[in-house]
């Protein structure tokens, strides 16, 4: 079995969905307290064992470049007023170098085109796809969303996705998938559906922006078949690959932000913000103060 090693972030959306405030700044580039979203999820996959990153990015995208590289007239200016703990911080927040990759989506066709386009940097071997405005914290376990689904892969192989539960009137919105044998936090999955209609969901595990994936699913995104919306569905060439790989669902144990909407953003925000001790008493007075107001 191959060791968990890329992982690709598309990164080429435009964010309507929190416009005007991505009009100028990529959507992945927003903070949540003091980092942008799309650090958030490399630390999650760095904790995964993750070694090299390769991000799908667009037009207008090329701050994400800089932001994972060195920024010298920063650095020395943080060296010259001997603000080191802030140049600690930038440094290890930097990937290795090599250990970066850029490449272009450079038609808005999918999620699945978009996976597609990292074929040649991934090459033949398991990979991890984080979905970049979906970003998590840990539950009772301490450890946050893809680890868990690195562990189920190392325990059982196949691919893996993550899941989470909603309510069953919820699950029409949804990717969901269907509930077969039981490992601990993970079960076997017996099948997939995109948005199913409302009553006819298999279960209430909706897919939430996990996964880990054999390389041949790249043979079945190439062949550019066009689902929902019109454009490549990663989750239709997913229901081809489970007709001859397993496939296993890890019930994530701790909460997933959806930043790309304005609500799940500002609620990151805040949740973020309690799990942080340097700064959590501060903003948790604060709150009392504003929710006192209301």
């Amino acid at each position: 079995m191959k060791k968990i090693r890329k992982a690709v972030f598309p990164v080429a959306g435009l964010g309507t969905r929190v416009l005007p405030a991505t009009k100028t700044v990529p959507k992945e580039m927003l903070t949540v307290v003091d980092r942008p979203v799309l650090q958030h999820c490399v630390e999650e996959a760095r904790e995964a064992g993750i070694e090299h990153f390769v991000f799908v990015t667009g037009r207008n995208k090329a701050v994400i470049e800089d932001h994972f590289d060195i920024a010298y007239e920063l650095e020395d200016t943080l060296q010259r007023r001997n603000k080191l703990k802030e140049l600690d911080g930038l440094k290890a927040d930097l990937p290795a170098a090599g250990a970066t990759s850029f490449t272009r989506q450079q038609a808005p066709l999918g999620l699945g085109h978009a996976v597609w386009c990292a074929r040649d940097i991934i090459g033949d071997e398991p990979f991890a796809v984080l979905l970049p405005d979906m970003i998590t914290l840990p539950g009772a376990s301490g450890k946050r969303c893809l680890q868990q689904c690195v562990e189920t892969y190392n325990a059982h192989g196949g691919n893996v996705i993550a899941v989470e539960t909603v309510p069953q009137d919820q699950t029409h919105q949804y990717g969901v998938v269907a509930q077969g044998q039981e490992f601990g936090q993970a079960f076997e999955i017996t099948g997939m559906v995109e948005k199913p209609p409302k009553g006819t969901a298999p279960s209430n595990f909706i897919i939430s922006g996990r996964y880990i994936l054999e390389p041949e699913i790249f043979d079945l995104l190439g062949k550019g078949q066009k689902g929902a919306g019109g454009e490549i569905q990663l989750t239709d060439s997913m229901i081809e690959l489970a007709k001859i790989q397993k496939f296993f669902g890890h019930h994530f144990d701790g909460k997933t932000y959806d930043t790309g909407s304005k609500v799940g953003f500002l609620a990151a925000n805040v949740a973020f913000a309690l799990a942080r001790p340097d700064i959590e008493p501060d903003f948790r007075a604060e709150l009392k103060r504003i929710v006192g107001a209301l």
